[in-house]
């Protein structure tokens, strides 16, 4: 028992080392994701500066570098960091973050604040995360990936920062309040046209969100009602690589919309357009499937048939009552059936 206790290790940290000899390279294993992405992320950054450089002041203080700034978000769209502030204090204590966005040990850490001004600004009027998207696609089509004659298209609704329970008719909102003078109103009083025609194909909403009234009210994906925008990305069927993205209004008109867009701005950025189009019945239209015809691209979609769909609303809203009265009729013969179940386990008497 003593040798047992003469042989067990202890910690001794009375006196700190005075010197570290420690290198951040050597303490990120090679199979780490920031480590086998860094080349291409540096490959995508070469010319963020060149980009930027007109929207930075002559004067002044040097500014947070931009490189640095775009390397964090990459992290966060990694690891799910969504909050800039926690993606802050992320990247303060862990070593790969640090060694990825090329700070040292002492080096300070950007202040959350700072995303939010250049994401809004800067960022923003720039178009520099298309740039670098493009980019990354370009060397995605230099080594052999995208193949280009088959695209899929599809979107997914991303929530937005609007409360669901605060939709109001488009009627009963008064923009002119100061409260109401947000960023995102501006954007959207700017883009209505008050001499332009409406759109017969569009139907203007009945709900929209007094804080986000580009958000559309929306039930897809077999979610709760809220208001979301659609995710729309169009990718290259041989390595499923994104070629092309466009946010919209969790909408099937403007899903169907952006897919067009995203073909042509496809076509028009990297040479490609596919042979083919691959997607799902929301996107079978007749007037898409003639627009895919008319411009050579095969459509592989099922065709949307809106008077059955008329149908099936118009027999759903009929037989409702009697669909009701059914689903009572059977909860009521399950009861029932339990309660004499249970009397004739116990014995008890039944009065009718």
């Amino acid at each position: 028992m003593a040798l047992e206790a003469a042989m067990m290790g202890r910690r001794r940290d009375d006196q700190a080392s005075l010197f570290y000899e420690f290198r951040l390279d050597d303490r990120i294993p090679k199979s780490h994701l920031l480590r086998r992405i860094d080349g291409f992320v540096t490959a995508a950054l070469a010319d963020v500066h060149a980009r930027l450089e007109p929207y930075y002041s002559e004067i002044g203080r040097p500014s947070v570098d931009p490189e640095l700034m775009i390397r964090m978000l990459i992290i966060g769209y990694c690891y799910g960091l969504r909050s800039e502030r926690r993606l802050t204090q992320e990247v303060e204590l862990h070593l790969a973050y640090r060694w990825f966005c090329r700070l040292d040990l002492d080096d300070k850490v950007p202040h959350h604040s700072t995303f939010s001004e250049n994401r809004l600004h800067r960022f923003r009027e720039s178009d520099v995360f298309r740039h670098i998207f493009e980019r990354v696609v370009a060397t995605c089509m230099a080594s052999g990936l995208v193949k280009g004659e088959g695209f899929a298209v599809d979107a997914s609704v991303m929530e937005a920062n609007a409360s669901r329970y605060h939709g109001k008719a488009p009627d009963e909102i008064v923009w002119a309040q100061p409260e109401r003078q947000t960023s995102a109103v501006r954007e959207y009083l700017a883009a209505l046209e008050p001499d332009a025609e409406p759109n017969p194909d569009r139907k203007p909403p009945k709900v929209i969100s007094p804080s986000d009234p580009c958000a559309a009210w929306t039930a897809k994906a077999n979610k709760r009602v809220q208001f979301g925008y659609g995710l729309n990305y169009l990718i290259d069927i041989e390595n499923a690589v994104i070629v092309d993205v466009e946010p919209t209004p969790a909408r099937t008109y403007d899903e169907v919309q952006s897919t067009k867009i995203m073909l042509d701005r496809t076509e028009r950025c990297f040479g490609i357009k596919p042979k083919r189009l691959a997607a799902d019945t929301a996107y079978g239209t007749g007037r898409f499937l003639g627009w895919l015809v008319g411009h050579g691209i095969a459509p592989h979609i099922p065709v949307r048939d809106a008077s059955e769909r008329d149908d099936r609303d118009r027999a759903r809203r009929h037989h409702a009552p009697l669909s009701r009265l059914k689903a009572r009729l059977r909860c009521l013969s399950i009861e029932d059936a339990v309660l004499s179940e249970h009397d004739r386990a116990t014995g008890a008497p039944r009065y009718s």
